[in-house]
């Protein structure tokens, strides 16, 4: 099977290639722009398989196949929300949202398995797709969140936060004020609200803020130990899988 990833940005362009390997999908190519996927595209034989972001870092991924009749199936990485959704999901084998679960992954790879070769004949209409990508070039993120401190409701800036987590099955603030205040979402449901520049999800319990971090120092497993500016409630540990990824969001 020959399989091609289109994303600009390389950290994650590398993440996608190392979980296609554990679930046995070599990635051939991995390309990063508008302009370099339509000469490879010229030059090369069509892959079978296109993991495809939609905004590349010079344009949107569309105007390759303005230039390009593609006869490839298209599973879409993305960060869209539900709406624009519903074009993927008629115009794709699958779509997958940021940042990429590996059971999400895998499932998407298990449905383009069992409707190839059929798959390969997937008219995608883009234009469907661009019409419902509302401001398709910037991505609106939580800018704050509205919590409930006895009586009254508070209004919590995403740039006072210094990490987000969960503990006893609730989801928690904590703020550079070092308060605590519990929301009404999950660490999931949080995913595509995050701006990724800004937070990173280092475990199953942790969200933190790249401007909270104090310290990093190397910890137990090949793990690293988080500090920041004030929250002491309990160890702030990136796990041993996310390690790396983590390293690359920081540079």
């Amino acid at each position: 099977m020959n399989v091609i990833i289109i994303e600009d940005e390389k950290p994650a362009a590398r993440r996608l290639s190392r979980m296609l390997d554990k679930v046995g999908v070599e990635v051939n190519t991995m390309l990063h722009c508008v302009e370099d996927a339509i000469l490879w595209f010229h030059e090369n034989e069509h892959p079978d398989l296109i993991f495809l972001d939609i905004q590349l870092s010079d344009g949107l991924s569309f105007e390759i196949f303005e230039e390009i009749d593609i006869d490839s199936s298209i599973i879409f990485t993305t960060a869209y929300d539900e709406y624009a959704l519903q074009a993927f999901k008629l115009n794709s084998i699958d779509y997958i949202l940021k940042p990429i679960d590996a059971d999400d992954l895998e499932r998407a790879v298990k449905k383009y398995k069992n409707l190839a070769p059929k798959s390969q004949n997937v008219q995608v209409n883009f234009e469907d797709i661009k019409r419902l990508l509302t401001n398709p070039l910037e991505r609106d993120y939580k800018k704050r969140f509205t919590v409930k401190v006895g009586q009254h409701l508070k209004m919590i800036t995403i740039d006072t936060i210094e990490c987000i987590y969960s503990e006893n099955k609730g989801t928690y603030l904590h703020t550079n004020e070092s308060r605590d205040y519990l929301i009404d979402m999950t660490l999931e449901q949080l995913e595509n609200e995050l701006d990724p520049k800004t937070f990173f999800r280092i475990s199953r319990k942790f969200y933190v803020n790249i401007n909270a971090i104090k310290d990093m120092v190397s910890y137990t497993n090949s793990r690293l130990q988080i500090k920041l500016n004030n929250f002491k409630e309990q160890d702030v540990i990136v796990a041993r899988e996310r390690v790396r990824d983590f390293k690359d969001w920081l540079e």
